[in-house]
């Protein structure tokens, strides 16, 4: 069986400029990255402004388990049934993060016949966003510190610098980490951080920005330190924001490429759902809506943390209405719900079915309350059986869920027409009447219960000491009304990773709280939640080489 990487590096890709011809692109609408990719140029945003959109489908997900999901796989596999079906359809998803590639999930770009591709070049430097991304953190902070050696004409206290560097890579060593050693002249010591980049402050600005002028308003307004007065210190007062909007000038800008059937996918930003708001760029999903008659976009990990913040987070601050959901489980990962060790999946098993489906009806029931139709669909491994099969079908019907099985890992998108039919049906005859979980004028206390209780279903939520004071000063400075973006692991609905299926009656810890104000939303950090991850043990890193002919190997 041929592995995902090799399977992309087989494939005949067309050159992006007629991969654009398919959305009535011409090449002075991109901006040329080689052969097979492409920046969405800002004449050409301009010039779709007034389109009519089309229909939003997001795409998400169970809770994440070892035996796999496939989100990425379906979504793309989706995309290209549409292609199948004669309609007119847009792929609109994330970057991959570096850490990721290197550590313990490899590539992020589909999987099987249900790809995007270049895949050597979307998981590694792709277009470089991430890199100007980096740059630009790490810019404000040099600023900062230099702002801290020559005189501090802005009072800022040390002790309550907010601002923490970013790299994007696990590297755990550099969660704490002290600076300014040695003499006078190398800087105020002090203790700082390290962030993944997709867990910074400007990831998030990026992918919710509407425009460069957007962009730099938000910039120019995130809280990087506190004075000694308590005032808050923002980057522009630093000066910062015009060398950083110079940084991200391109980076704004979507990327264009293709599936291994040559459907359009527009892949720009990069988020985590664990630690930040997990959802693509507002520019790419926009453009996407403007340009295509179907938008198949995803949040990651589970519903529960980015469907949560797709709703809340993004479509509440950029007006987006998303029209269906997709749902996406394996009856392998409901079994290990079930608490069926991995080594025994591929064994029928209907009790375990029954015990850890329970996890996949919480997440029905947590969209249904946003008043968007849910589509469920099943990514089919070999072993699934069809009793185990008409068991999740039965039960989906019976929670009013289409339901279709997906087989666009192994035949792309022919594996994808049931699933893209019953999502047809499901646009045709069922209303999506959105609306976000919560109020804005909901205290942030209140904003931090309703959606530990109604989605994640803790019976209570106990917040530390510090927790309770930051918010009281969040609100006393005027950033009460903003949405919450929670920090949770991915693993359980809880913040215990170990607490599998659909736990009940446990507490959910909030430690932490602080306001990205440039991204428009208050962090929330629950449980053991880390903003820089570490690699594991053996690390997907010792796989990946290059041959002597160039060819990359081990990737995904």
């Amino acid at each position: 069986m041929k592995s995902d990487i090799e399977i992309a590096q087989e494939a005949e890709l067309y050159p992006i400029t007629e991969v654009a011809k398919a959305l009535d692109m011409t090449i002075d609408d991109l901006e040329l990255y080689g052969k097979y990719k492409a920046k969405i140029s800002e004449e050409y945003l301009k010039k779709i402004e007034n389109n009519k959109n089309g229909k939003l489908i997001l795409v998400t997900a169970i809770n994440p388990t070892p035996a796999g999901e496939g989100k990425t796989t379906t979504s793309v596999g989706l995309g290209q049934a549409f292609g199948r079906l004669g309609k007119k359809a847009v792929i609109a998803l994330r970057e991959p993060s570096l850490g990721p590639c290197f550590g313990i999930k490899g590539g992020a770009a589909g999987g099987g016949m249900a790809q995007v591709v270049p895949m050597e070049d979307l998981n590694l430097h792709f277009t470089g966003d991430f890199h100007a991304i980096t740059s630009a953190n790490n810019l404000c902070a040099a600023l900062l510190d230099n702002h801290i050696q020559q005189g501090n004409e802005l009072g800022i206290d040390p002790r309550q610098i907010v601002w923490k560097r970013c790299l994007d890579m696990n590297d755990r060593v550099l969660r704490n980490v002290v600076v300014g050693l040695g003499n006078k002249m190398d800087g105020f010591v002090r203790e700082d951080h390290f962030v993944i980049t997709v867990a910074s402050e400007i990831m998030a600005v990026l992918c919710l920005a509407e425009d460069m002028e957007d962009l730099k308003k938000r910039l120019d307004r995130m809280v990087v330190a506190y004075s000694y007065a308590g005032e808050p210190v923002c980057a522009g007062q630093l000066h910062a924001t015009g060398a950083m909007a110079a940084l991200l000038k391109d980076a704004i800008k979507p990327n264009l490429i293709q599936t291994l059937e040559h459907t359009p996918a527009i892949i720009h930003g990069g988020p985590f759902a664990n630690i930040a708001h997990g959802c693509n760029s507002v520019r790419a999903t926009k453009a996407a809506l403007k340009m295509a008659d179907y938008v198949v976009t995803e949040a990651g990990f589970g519903a529960d943390l980015g469907a949560e913040k797709f709703f809340d987070i993004k479509c509440r601050q950029a007006g987006l209405s998303p029209d269906a959901v997709v749902l996406v489980a394996t009856i392998r990962a409901l079994k290990y719900n079930g608490g069926v060790a991995k080594g025994d999946l591929n064994a029928e098993n209907l009790e375990a079915l029954e015990k850890g489906i329970v996890n996949l009806e919480k997440h029905i029931e947590n969209i249904q309350k946003y008043n968007v139709p849910v589509v469920v669909t099943l990514n089919a491994f070999i072993s699934d059986t069809q009793a185990e099969i008409e068991f999740v079908k039965k039960f989906c019907e019976e929670r009013n869920c289409d339901f279709a099985l997906s087989e666009v890992w192994e035949k792309g998108g022919e594996g994808g027409i049931e699933l893209a039919n019953a999502v047809l049906n499901t646009l045709e005859t069922k209303e999506s009447h959105f609306a976000p979980l919560y109020e804005d004028t909901m205290p942030i206390a209140e904003k931090i219960n309703c959606v530990a209780k109604e989605i994640y279903g803790a019976a209570e939520v106990v917040f530390a000491s510090a927790a309770l004071k930051q918010i009281e000063k969040l609100e006393a400075l005027g950033f009460g009304a903003l949405p919450v973006c929670m920090a949770k692991t991915q693993y359980s609905l809880s913040d215990d990773p170990s607490l599998l299926g659909k736990p009940e009656g446990f507490r959910m810890n909030i430690r932490e709280v602080y306001v990205s104000a440039g991204a428009c939303f208050v962090v929330v950090l629950t449980g053991a939640i880390m903003t820089m991850p570490g690699l594991p043990k053996n690390p997907a890193a010792y796989n990946i080489d290059v041959t002597d002919q160039g060819v990359i190997t081990g990737l995904f």
